[in-house]
């Protein structure tokens, strides 16, 4: 991915950022998200590690998603990990993170409550995905009436 061409292509449109290591649910929520809203662009890292590199090079830029989404199990960089390296970061901790997993480990989920971070468990069927879909978007909702 050519990223000095990915941010500049964002500059004019929101962004959601999500960060899962498994492609087919990264194109099942991309695929969601965009058919429910256009006006967002969405941008993808296939692990923690990834995630934190590119959301810094777009802090860089001066571009800041309205959103994170992100999985828990990942590679290199778990999501927790990653969640609290952003939350330790004055310009990114802002944003609104859902957690979104295949996980249902109460540990887990406790973990997000305790940071007032939502937690979707991934669904088994598309229907069910465009309607935590809708519930994401709402968040970058609250962030552009903040602004």
């Amino acid at each position: 991915m050519v990223y000095s061409t990915v941010i500049e292509n964002t500059k004019l449109k929101p962004i959601i950022f999500y960060a899962d290591d498994d492609a087919d649910d990264r194109q099942l929520l991309r695929r969601a998200l965009t058919a429910i809203n256009k006006e967002y662009t969405v941008i993808e890292a296939q692990d923690g590690a990834e995630a934190i590199s590119l959301l810094q090079k777009l802090k860089s830029a001066g571009v800041f998603p309205s959103l994170i989404v992100m999985d828990i199990n990942m590679p290199k960089i778990d999501g927790k990990q990653a969640f609290t390296q952003i939350r330790l970061d004055e310009s990114l901790s802002k944003i609104p993170i859902v957690i979104y997993s295949t996980s249902k480990s109460e540990l887990d989920q406790l973990f997000f409550k305790r940071k007032n971070t939502e937690y979707m468990t991934k669904p088994n069927d598309y229907s069910h995905i465009e309607k935590l879909a809708v519930r994401m978007l709402s968040y970058c909702s609250k962030v552009a009436s903040s602004n």
